[in-house]
């Protein structure tokens, strides 16, 4: 027989499943802002039953990816130019605390040189990515690349936020992306920002101040990007 935490663990599992491709879908544009479902429908799917789907839609409530109506199930949340400039700047604040911290904790060791070089690997992905225009490889390799980066702090709390963030203002950006690429706009070669190499070379040399610059830089061409495809 299994033992008493065994249907839990598989329950669990295959909530954080569920959870995981539809946070997939979400930035994959599948599914679009204020589109609704149900659980009923999400169960049907992925052929499972209702209670790991309601678990996974209500945690992805909670990160801010979905709205629960009583009556009418759940639907993908439409964030606002405004929200975007929010997690920008809720971003930057993390990623300077962050880096000064990196810079002043022993950067330099064998160690938490080799670790800054395995992150910089990831970065040459999605640097590589970004510049190919290839949205969908981009976007996992830069949450890969942010989210061992945030590791480096040794804070799994502020990493799991930051991460949190990263998705978000990564679900309200490729809205405008993908409709102004699918709608004739030209593919996105040279409109994606891919200074991630640059970012993890600064932290090596123990540089915060040019690790923000990097980091500002990122944000303002973000932000103008975001603006110029919402106002287009």
């Amino acid at each position: 027989m299994p033992g008493p935490d065994g249907p839990a663990v598989i329950r669990s599992t295959l909530r954080q499943q569920i959870a995981d491709a539809l946070r997939d879908e979400v930035l994959a544009g599948r599914l679009e802002p204020g589109q609704e479902f149900t659980v009923k429908e999400i169960a049907e799917q992925y052929g499972v039953s209702a209670t790991p789907v309601r678990e996974a839609l209500v945690n992805l409530t909670a990160q801010g990816l979905l709205d629960a109506d009583q009556h009418r199930g759940f639907r993908v949340h439409e964030h606002t130019l405004d929200d975007y400039r929010g997690m920008l700047q809720a971003r930057g604040l993390i990623a300077d605390g962050m880096f000064r911290d990196l810079a002043q904790s022993g950067g330099d060791s064998d160690d938490a040189v080799d670790a800054l070089l395995s992150v910089r690997r990831r970065g040459e992905e999605a640097a590589r990515a970004a510049c190919a225009g290839d949205l969908t490889v981009l976007i996992g390799y830069d949450l890969r690349f942010w989210r061992e980066l945030s590791a480096l702090y040794g804070n799994p709390h502020l990493s799991d936020f930051l991460h949190r963030l990263r998705v978000k203002s990564w679900v309200c950006a490729v809205t405008h992306l993908r409709r102004w690429s699918e709608g004739g706009g030209g593919d996105l070669r040279g409109t994606l920002w891919s200074r991630h190499t640059e970012l993890v070379d600064a932290l090596v040399r123990r540089d915060p101040a040019g690790a923000h610059e990097i980091v500002r830089e990122y944000n303002a061409h973000s932000l103008s990007l975001m603006e110029r495809l919402a106002a287009a």
